[in-house]
């Protein structure tokens, strides 16, 4: 019954491994679940000694000649990589992209509050797109949101850099900023 269930099971993290009657080579080196070798032997008989002690054959290095087989618990191995793998993924820092929208027409202060929240972002480590949207017949006067645009730099100089100048997308003018120490 054990044995039925070996053939059709398959773990798609790990593809590279061969597994139990997977591996196809006549002779290999075995290591013990303990790490002590055990020396060269017949595929069969190796298998039978992971099945004698209900754990899994593993082909570890297939270049190796004979290629190198370990007995080991082949879902344990597999869940240690995956805890490994999410404690990776908690130390790589995530960079978002957070969207500040401005008007050709914006006030003074309406102007200090986007950049302060502009500020913020920055210092919490996200790159900022700075969007400035011409509506109707404000499409002519894009040195007006080219002024805005600089004003705005000027706020945040402490906080970022402009990673990408001002350009026009369409109807859209849009900037982008990053963390001062990055």
């Amino acid at each position: 019954m054990w044995m039925l269930l070996e053939k059709y099971r398959r773990w798609p993290i790990i593809k590279d491994l061969e597994l139990n009657e997977e591996i196809r080579d006549r002779e290999i080196r075995v290591i013990d679940a303990d790490g002590e070798q055990l020396g060269i032997m017949p595929t069969k008989q190796a298998l039978e000694i992971a099945i004698e002690k209900r754990l899994d054959l593993v082909k570890i290095a297939p270049q190796a000649k004979p290629p190198v087989c370990r007995i080991m618990d082949f879902g344990k191995y597999k869940y240690e990589l995956s805890k490994k793998e999410k404690e990776a993924k908690k130390k790589q820092k995530v960079i978002t992209l957070k969207e500040v929208r401005l008007s050709p027409s914006i006030e003074e202060h309406d102007l200090n509050v986007k950049a302060t929240h502009a500020i913020k972002f920055l210092q919490d480590g996200d790159k900022v797109k700075v969007t400035i949207r011409f509506r109707g017949r404000e499409v002519g006067y894009v040195d007006l949101g080219h002024r805005v645009m600089e004003k705005f730099t000027q706020l945040i100089a402490d906080a970022g850099n402009v990673e990408k100048k001002p350009i026009m997308e369409g109807k859209n003018m849009i900037m982008f900023l990053t963390p001062k120490n990055s």
